[in-house]
């Protein structure tokens, strides 16, 4: 297995383009993007917990329901949601992407994303339909992950190359998000791509069994959006025997696609809004997977510690403290902590209780862009990973005036 380029256009017979239509008439960014397999495929999606849903959400439910897709459509700027005309203008949406590709209206899956309750007008994406279309490209990943961006300032994509029975495979997928993100999941938007031939069924179970510790590990702000949508679409080009039960094919399918959502958990975390640095908390030697998770979720979401990252300031207490509350029944007399970075690794926290350290040294660890929360709980064998960023004056600043 390996990291390839391509992002959503990395499986074979997928293209993509992303143009700007003008849902935002005073921005020049795209906000509109397609993806489109040469054949139909096999699909399967998570969804937001959130009791408020986009109106993309129900449609998206209603056309997969039974278990294929072709194309995907997304725009941004506006997450159709609380809306009265909502579910209307999505499934124009649909018939528009449909007609344009001779495809019927319950093959697409579609997602929007940014301000919500405020109408979207279904003009600018009628009139930018046509060249949509005509620019779909096999290399055309590029323009598709920028037309769904909305505060995110950079592209989030991830491909990996593997085998199945002796053929060679591939998983591609973009994402967006930097503010709003937080876990039950999915989380943001999503959209991942495979050649590999797996049914719709053992897809669904894949993908749920994924975002356990993927997506749902993964939080910047503890805000839980109303348009997070995570889809897989599989067109089988790549000639393996379809996967249709668990065995080898299915644990080697799971982890080529753990291997695309992990990285782009990071990439979305590193681009958090307003965050100057990544956060990756791993926990170690817990009880139990669960009780893992809690204590690294506990951590990531702490204000106070993503406060203290911001300022590279070693404050082990706010971990032990977020450890103290996650709920989990621990014997706090035998953690360990330590902060890690490019620029070294150093121990703050032992058997429960603070040990000397160097503060030059620990500041010069935190003050690297990639930092690495090292929990070990000394109290079992199980570990789990969280991902997030640290809070910084810019994140107020962005929130404070983003409708506006």
């Amino acid at each position: 297995m390996k990291l390839i380029l391509g992002g959503v256009c990395a499986a074979k017979g997928f293209r993509a383009n992303g143009i700007r239509c003008g849902i935002r008439p005073s921005h020049t960014d795209k906000d509109l993007a397609l993806v489109v397999s040469d054949v139909m495929c096999n699909a399967a999606a998570v969804y937001t917990t959130n009791l408020v849903k986009g109106a993309p959400i129900a449609i998206t439910k209603e056309n997969i329901a039974d278990g294929k897709a072709q194309a995907i459509i997304v725009n941004s700027g506006n997450a159709n949601t609380c809306n009265a005309d909502g579910p209307e203008i999505a499934r124009k949406m649909c018939q528009l992407t449909a007609d344009a590709l001779e495809l019927k209206a319950g093959d697409i899956v579609i997602g929007s994303t940014g301000v919500i309750g405020q109408p979207l007008s279904i003009a600018p994406i009628e009139n930018g339909m046509a060249e949509l279309v005509k620019g779909l490209r096999y290399d055309g990943n590029e323009d598709a992950v920028e037309a769904i961006m909305t505060t995110d300032t950079r592209k989030k994509e991830a491909a990996v190359e593997f085998e199945l029975d002796g053929h060679v495979c591939r998983i591609g997928g973009m994402a967006k998000g930097s503010g709003m993100i937080h876990p039950n999941m999915a989380t943001t938007l999503i959209f991942i791509t495979t050649d590999a031939a797996i049914s719709s069924e053992m897809l669904q179970k894949a993908l749920d069994a994924d975002v356990k510790t993927s997506f749902n590990m993964l939080s910047i702000d503890g805000d839980t959006s109303t348009n997070d949508t995570l889809a897989i679409l599989a067109n089988g080009l790549a000639g393996n025997p379809e996967i249709t039960a668990e065995g080898d094919a299915f644990d080697i399918f799971k982890e080529a696609l753990h291997a695309v959502t992990s990285d782009l958990c990071r990439k979305m975390a590193a681009d958090g809004e307003g965050a100057t640095k990544m956060l990756e908390c791993r926990v170690t030697h817990a009880p139990d997977e669960k009780s893992a998770q809690i204590v690294a979720k506990s951590v990531i979401c702490s204000s106070l510690l993503k406060a203290a990252m911001f300022g590279a300031d070693a404050n082990w207490g706010r971990v032990l403290c977020a450890i103290g509350y996650a709920g989990v029944p621990l014997d706090v007399e035998r953690i360990e902590v330590r902060f890690e970075s490019a620029k070294g690794n150093i121990l703050v926290c032992e058997n429960g209780a603070g040990v000397p350290f160097s503060e030059e040294k620990a500041k010069e660890i935190l003050l690297e862009n990639e930092i690495y929360i090292l929990i070990d709980l000394h109290q079992g064998e199980a570990s789990a990973t969280a991902w997030g960023c640290d809070l910084t004056y810019d994140y107020v600043k962005i929130n404070g005036d983003y409708r506006t």
